[in-house]
């Protein structure tokens, strides 16, 4: 016998689909912003919903000014030609996660809360990974050849046998900040990411914790509180997220990143985005997080490139 119930109007889940997602995607993104290190030290370049898989950013040479003669007219300076950089949008990560009803129906709603939290945390490492990963070709150089070691900043990093990393001292930090100034490199937006090793040496140090050298800062002073802030104009940002290297005996070491904001730029053509689907052979809801974006070395990626702004420090890991 038919009904005549009428369902015409009910509320499917086609219906709510979109919102759902939405209220998921804002937690993923505001995870993904909370976690990223690196990614907030560099150029960002917005290319949400533009076209193409390669971005050129011109890089002209600067001119030099020129002395007005009297009576003359004014000397043009000489324009060379511009030196392309190109970032490539190729790294497209996801994340998903298979809900079975079965475990949705019976688990606490903070599953949800946790998948999307997870979500950002893991999208916002990779980003932070691939932006670490150009320092090994830092100064035209590989596999890190280019790098210095902590202990004067001068002496380059060596593969060989045990390697020869060292703890970042007060006169490599000061010969860093050195050859920054040597390249003109802006004096504004320098940044120190250091692996927590580095932190705890760091605060052992009393240049970089006493009074004495950096004066009164409050609650904010890092001899009460364990802060470490700023060193000779760059900021000092830990992340456990940088880079592991291996001597040729297998010896770990970790990697420290000096960088100029306008050095590296991540280029984003798709943010953090994120689409749910029932699956009905699963039984199950399928959640998927994705992110597509690029990275590249504007200065520093030439050996010698003109204000270059940025060096790799390998130090012990241990």
């Amino acid at each position: 016998m038919a009904s005549n119930f009428d369902i015409s109007s009910s509320i499917d889940v086609t219906d709510v689909a979109d919102f759902i997602p939405e209220v998921w995607a804002l937690e993923t993104v505001a995870a993904y912003k909370k976690n990223l290190v690196l990614a907030a030290l560099v150029s960002l370049i917005p290319h949400t919903g533009k076209k193409g898989d390669v971005i050129h950013i011109p890089a002209p040479t600067r001119a030099a000014a020129s002395a007005k003669v009297a009576n003359t007219v004014v000397s043009l300076s000489t324009y060379t030609d511009t030196v392309e950089k190109s970032v490539t949008i190729d790294q497209h990560y996801h994340y998903a996660r298979l809900l079975e009803d079965r475990a949705e129906l019976q688990g606490l709603p903070s599953i949800r809360r946790f998948f999307t939290d997870d979500a950002g945390y893991s999208l916002a490492k990779q980003t932070d990974t691939s932006i670490g990963g150009l320092a090994a070709t830092w100064g035209a150089g590989t596999a890190y050849s280019d790098a210095v070691i902590g202990s004067d900043g001068s002496t380059n990093w060596s593969q060989a046998s045990s390697g020869n990393g060292a703890a970042i001292a007060d006169a490599g930090i000061r010969r860093i900040v050195q050859t920054f100034d040597d390249e003109d490199v802006p004096g504004r937006d320098r940044f120190l990411v250091i692996p927590p090793v580095e932190k705890r040496k760091l605060l052992g140090n009393s240049r970089y914790t006493e009074q004495a050298f950096i004066g009164e800062q409050g609650m904010a002073n890092s001899i009460r509180n364990g802060l470490v802030g700023d060193i000779y104009g760059m900021e000092i940002y830990v992340s456990t997220n940088v880079a592991t290297i291996e001597a040729n005996d297998s010896t770990n070491y970790r990697t420290a990143l000096a960088f100029q904001r306008d050095s590296l730029v991540l280029a984003e053509q798709l943010t953090p985005r994120v689409q749910e689907q029932y699956k009905l052979e699963a039984l199950g809801n399928l959640l998927v997080a994705d992110a597509l974006f690029g990275v590249a070395t504007i200065r520093g990626d030439v050996a010698a490139e003109s204000g270059r702004g940025c060096k790799a420090i390998i130090v012990p890991n241990a």
